[in-house]
């Protein structure tokens, strides 16, 4: 979006930070999501003795439905099992998952413990790769992360990973519905999960932005691979760009979050990044937690006061 538009968009609409969701949000809308996660940051950039925002102030970009064909919605999901994991990304980012919920959760049996086959890989045969995709959903789902996650929106979760990275037109789209909500008196971009990726990328693209903090939570962008190394623009010397025009970049995310793999950012984007840790409790990836926690309030607080 130009400086004309973002002038345009102000005079009718000046939400001062944008909240971008992540994965698990495709069946709200941006008006039901903005009625939880609007008082959730109010509250805690309050708590954090920041600037007592009003409802206008927080917008959110919700890019969730464009997972569907226009005019459906959650019935259309497939009953999804192990052979419908494509292998690849899908399959990288599913064993990279398991591996990290054995790191944290000792009730996890983790992938070199089940069978003697070693990983899925890109030459295993069809059948080994059912087999052992069925190993990581099982074991997935008796960990605390994802136990109450079915095979099929698990599944959902990785394709949604898949298609935002490897489908160009997805992605422009994902990113056009953040450019939608930047106004000129936007400051900050609060992403979770996916949206991380997303708002990463689109701040990239768009130098031009008022932004001047970017706040990410449960980030996956530090995933080698599966994420780091397809993201546009493409990381040179091992080190991402720096996201466009913004001055401060505060990653926030809890230990235990298995989607945030590689929970510091610094190593991968530059020593600028301010790496964050919190403790969610036993909902360690969930968008709330993280929106509510003192820490986030005050990396928000900071770029509203500037």
């Amino acid at each position: 979006m130009t400086q004309a538009g973002i002038a345009a968009r102000g005079s009718c609409a000046m939400a001062r930070v944008v909240v971008v969701h992540g994965i698990g949000q495709e069946f709200l809308g941006p008006e039901s999501m903005g009625r939880d996660v609007g008082p959730a940051l109010r509250d805690s950039v309050r708590l954090a003795g920041g600037p007592r925002l009003k409802p206008e102030d927080v917008a959110c970009a919700f890019y969730g439905n464009l997972y569907f064909e226009e005019g459906t919605r959650s019935l259309d999901i497939p009953p999804w099992d192990e052979t419908d994991v494509d292998e690849g990304l899908e399959v990288e980012l599913l064993e990279a998952w398991w591996d990290q919920a054995a790191r944290v959760d000792p009730e996890v049996l983790g992938p070199d413990m089940v069978g003697s086959r070693g990983p899925v890989g890109f030459g295993a045969s069809r059948l080994l790769l059912s087999e052992r995709v069925r190993a990581a959903l099982d074991a997935l789902s008796g960990s605390s992360f994802f136990a109450k996650v079915s095979d099929r929106l698990l599944i959902f979760a990785l394709k949604q990973v898949r298609r935002y990275m490897m489908e160009p037109e997805l992605r422009q789209l994902a990113q056009a519905r953040i450019a939608e909500e930047i106004t000129e008196k936007t400051r900050v971009l609060v992403a979770h999960s996916l949206g991380s990726v997303v708002a990463y990328e689109a701040l990239c693209a768009h130098p031009e932005w008022p932004v001047t903090d970017f706040v990410s939570l449960g980030s996956p962008l530090g995933i080698r691979s599966v994420v780091f190394d397809r993201l546009k623009p493409k990381p040179k010397d091992d080190i991402g760009s720096w996201p466009g025009g913004v001055e401060r970049w505060t990653n926030i995310a809890d230990r235990g979050d298995i989607v945030a793999l590689a929970d510091r950012l610094a190593p991968r984007f530059g020593d600028r990044v301010q790496d964050v840790s919190v403790s969610n409790g036993v909902r360690m990836h969930d968008l709330l937690r993280y929106l509510t926690a003192p820490r986030t309030g005050r990396a928000v607080a900071r770029g509203l006061d500037c």
